[in-house]
C-alpha cells in the first residue's frame, strides 16, 4: 500500500558518469565583497580582557569539472530487458495511479501487475569500470530479473555485458565486457570519509544525460530498515532515477560508493540519499571474480535498539550498544555464549553505539573469521570469543524448514518479503504467498497475494503463522493483501 503521506524506501535506478584526478578549488566569488564585512560585535567588556570572537575561517567551494571531465570515459550506461512476475498492482488501476508512468519509465515500484503472469521489464542503471579488462560495478537491482544487459560507453560503443555475480544483501553486482584497454576510475576508501565533505554524482536522472549534482555527506554508517546489514553514506546529493549503481566521488575524483537508494515520499529526491561504501563494493567483486559467488558472516542473534529506559534497567551510563532479544540455538552467538540481555559494546574493539552497528560490522566480516565480544552483562563486562558462522548455511536450512512449515495444514508457499518487495508494496511486514493449494486455495487465496495476519495476530516469519496455525482447531482467518485491498478469508483446516 502507498498513500501521500507514507514515507518509503525507493530505489533510484539509473545511469551515472563520473570522474577522477587532483581537484581543482577555488575562492567562490559568493565571499568576495568590496565592501568591510563585520563578522560579530565585539563586546563592551573586550578591553576588560574578555577574549575577542573569532571569526569562522572562510570557506572555499570546489570545482568538479576536473572530476567531470577526467572520469567520465570510465562511466557506464546500463540498459537491461527481461520478465518478471506481478504481484502488487493490478492492471485495472494503472491508468488511474498519478505514478504508473513514472514507475513504467524507470523500473521503480508500481510498475507490476497482478495475477502472477509474467510481464516484460526495462530498466535502466549505471556503472562504473573498475579493471581495464571490462569488469563493471553496479547495483544488483539494476540488473535484476534481466535476461539481456547492455553497456553503452560514453564514446557510443555499445557491449553486451554478462553478469559475472549479483548479491541482493548488498545490493551489488560484478559485469564484464569483451573489450580491452578501458578507461578506469579511481578508488577510494569509504572509512576515510568524514561527515560534512563535498561529494558528487554524474549520471541521467529522468533521462538527463551527464547531469552534474553535488553535496555533502550528512551521515554515515546509516542503518535501513530492509536487511542489507549495509552501513550506507547518507548525502544531500540529489538523486534520481536515472542515477543507481554510478558512482559517487569525493573531492580527490575517488569513487567512495555506489548511488543506490533514495529516502522519498514521492518517489523522487527529497534530500536524502544512500550509497553504498564501496570497501562493502570492492569485497563483493573480489568475491565474484575470485569464485563466481558472494558469501556473508552470520552471528546468529536478534537484536534491538537501547534506548534510555533499557539503559537505567541495565545500570548502563548510557543508552548505546545493541541489546540481545533472541539467540539461535546452536548458532554461532550460542556457541560464543550470548545470552539474551547481553548488551554487546564492542566487536573486535569497535565500539557499537546502535543496534543496526552490530549487523553492519558483521556484514562486512567473513565466515569463519574470529570475533571478540564485549558484553554488558547483570552489571559487569565480559569478553566472549568465537567464530562467525556462513549466511548461506542458514538460509538453505531456513529455506527447506520454512517451505515444510509453510504448507503444514494451510497448503500455502510462503516466504519473507524481500527489500524491493516491501519498498513497492509500501508494506513494512507479511509474507508472499507463492503458490496456494488445498484448504486456502479452497477458500480464494492467490498466488501473489500477500498474508498480513492470522487471527488478527500479525506474522513476519512462517515460523509465526506455524504457531497460529498449530493453535487453530477447525479454521483460522487470513488477513490478506491484495493488489490495493485487504481483505479477510477465513479457511477451513484440514
Amino acid at each position: 500500500m502507498r498513500n501521500a503521506t507514507t514515507m518509503f524506501l525507493a530505489l533510484a535506478t539509473a545511469g551515472v558518469i563520473g570522474a577522477g584526478a587532483a581537484i581543482a578549488v577555488q575562492q567562490s566569488q559568493a565571499f568576495a565583497s568590496p565592501h568591510p564585512v563585520v563578522t560579530a560585535n565585539v563586546p563592551a567588556n573586550a578591553a576588560q580582557g574578555a577574549p575577542a570572537p573569532v571569526p569562522a575561517p572562510m570557506i572555499s567551494l570546489p570545482d568538479f569539472s576536473v572530476i567531470a571531465t577526467r572520469n567520465g570515459p570510465a562511466v557506464v550506461n546500463i540498459s537491461t530487458t527481461g520478465t518478471t512476475k506481478a504481484q502488487f498492482r493490478g492492471d485495472d488501476d494503472a491508468e488511474n495511479d498519478p505514478f504508473y508512468e513514472f514507475f513504467r519509465r524507470f523500473q521503480m515500484p508500481g510498475q507490476r501487475g497482478r495475477g502472477g503472469a509474467p510481464s516484460p521489464t526495462h530498466g535502466v542503471g549505471s556503472g562504473f569500470i573498475v579493471s581495464a579488462d571490462g569488469i563493471i560495478l553496479t547495483n544488483a537491482h539494476v540488473v535484476r530479473d534481466a535476461s539481456e544487459v547492455t553497456v553503452k560507453l560514453t564514446d557510443r560503443r555499445e557491449f553486451r555485458a554478462k553478469v559475472l555475480g549479483s548479491d541482493p544483501k548488498t545490493d551489488v553486482a560484478v559485469l564484464k565486457i569483451e573489450a580491452k584497454n578501458l578507461p578506469v576510475v579511481p578508488l577510494g576508501r569509504s572509512t576515510d570519509v568524514k561527515v560534512g565533505e563535498w561529494v558528487l554524482a554524474i549520471g541521467s536522472p529522468f533521462g538527463l544525460e551527464n547531469t552534474v549534482t553535488a553535496g555533502v555527506v550528512s551521515a554515515k554508517g546509516r542503518s535501513l530498515p530492509d536487511d542489507s546489514n549495509v552501513p550506507f553514506i547518507q548525502t544531500d546529493v540529489a538523486i534520481n532515477p536515472g542515477n543507481s549503481g554510478g558512482p559517487l566521488f569525493n573531492t580527490k575524483g575517488e569513487v567512495i560508493g555506489i548511488n543506490s537508494q533514495i529516502y522519498s515520499q514521492s518517489g523522487g529526491y527529497q534530500g536524502l540519499s544512500f550509497s553504498i561504501p564501496i570497501d562493502v563494493a570492492t569485497r563483493v567483486r573480489d568475491q565474484v571474480v575470485k569464485t563466481g559467488k558472494v558469501v556473508h558472516a552470520r552471528l546468529g542473534v536478534m537484536v534491538q535498539e537501547v534506548n534510555q529506559g533499557f539503559a537505567d534497567s541495565f545500570d548502563l551510563e548510557s543508552p548505546e550498544g545493541a541489546l540481545v532479544s533472541n539467540v539461535e540455538r546452536g548458532g554461532p552467538a550460542d556457541k560464543l555464549g550470548l545470552k539474551a540481555g547481553d548488551v554487546i559494546r564492542k566487536m573486535n574493539g569497535q565500539k557499537i553505539v546502535a543496534s543496526g552497528d552490530l549487523p553492519a560490522m558483521v556484514g562486512l566480516a567473513m565466515p569463519g573469521d574470529k570475533v571478540a565480544l564485549e558484553v554488558w552483562r547483570q552489571g559487569k563486562t565480559i569478553t566472549l570469543e568465537g567464530k562467525l558462522g556462513n549466511a548461506s548455511e542458514r538460509n538453505v536450512a531456513a529455506l527447506q524448514n520454512d517451505e515444510a512449515a509453510a504448507k503444514l495444514r494451510l497448503g500455502l508457499s510462503l516466504r519473507q518479503l524481500d527489500p524491493q518487495e516491501r519498498r513497492e508494496s509500501g508494506l513494512a511486514s507479511g509474507l508472499l504467498i507463492e503458490d496456494a493449494g488445498g484448504a486456502a486455495a479452497s477458500a480464494g487465496v492467490q498466488p501473489g497475494d500477500v498474508l498480513l495476519s492470522v487471527n488478527g495476530r500479525a506474522v513476519t516469519s512462517v515460523n509465526d503463522v506455524r504457531d497460529l496455525v498449530a493453535k487453530s482447531t477447525k479454521s483460522v482467518a487470513l488477513l490478506i493483501q491484495r493488489g490495493e485491498d485487504r481483505i479477510f478469508i477465513p479457511v477451513r483446516l484440514g
